[in-house]
């Protein structure tokens, strides 16, 4: 089954530097099981591939159900140095939402995931 991130969370971006931080909070506390389990750095990281030159550091935050993201590198030197249009890094929470995650089947049962077939 296909979830996007857009249909079980929200989200929030900004500008730390030349690194974007990115927070994303589940929609219900019983979808942070589902983001914990298949929002891992490797896969931010494989998402924005292309978009960030550096690291990306993942905190997990269970009692606000939700992650932090440290995008390194996605700021061309920080809003002050940059020539990118979104200098401060607010457009990042967005592009996150756009992540569609495969899930088995019975794990979206189970936790009453909003699927997508598009």
């Amino acid at each position: 089954m296909k979830v996007r991130l857009l249909d079980v969370a929200h989200a929030r971006s900004g500008d730390k530097g030349d690194t974007a931080n990115v927070g994303i909070i589940a929609l219900e506390s019983r979808w942070y099981e589902f983001l914990a389990r298949h929002v891992t750095r490797d896969a931010v990281a494989a998402h924005f591939r292309g978009v960030i030159t550096g690291d990306v550091v993942r905190f997990e935050l269970p009692n606000l159900t939700a992650l932090n993201f440290l995008l390194h590198g996605a700021l061309g030197g920080g809003g002050t140095l940059s020539l990118k249009t979104d200098a401060q890094g607010k457009v990042y929470s967005t592009a996150l939402l756009r992540m569609v995650v495969d899930v088995p089947a019975d794990e979206a049962a189970r936790l009453g995931l909003p699927t997508w077939t598009g």
